[in-house]
């Protein structure tokens, strides 16, 4: 997404900048759209905030409920195999 154009846009006296609009669009970058600025080398970096902060299994494991009796290590194993073969047909994984 190399761009080469030159686009020009005026620092206010409040030390604000508005975005070239082919850019917020180009970044589908909608009103409100939270920014981190990044100040390099080479001059300032805009990056849009992630949407959701990154997790770990470690960090969410157990969150959901669950009121029935625990799986065993070959339910859920079956489970899995189940599902595998619904979505890519009988002949997934018969030779497990």
């Amino acid at each position: 997404m190399a761009h080469s154009e030159n686009l020009i846009t005026t620092v206010s006296t409040k030390g604000q900048i508005i975005l070239p609009k082919t850019i917020s669009q180009r970044r589908e970058w909608e009103a409100g759209t939270r920014l981190i600025v990044e100040e390099t080398p080479e001059g300032v970096l805009l990056k849009q905030i992630p949407a959701f902060a990154p997790t770990w299994p470690d960090d969410v494991f157990g969150m959901l409920p669950f009121g029935g009796e625990p799986k065993t290590l070959e339910e859920m194993e079956a489970g899995m195999l189940a599902e595998a073969r619904r979505r890519e047909g009988p002949e997934f994984a018969d030779g497990i």
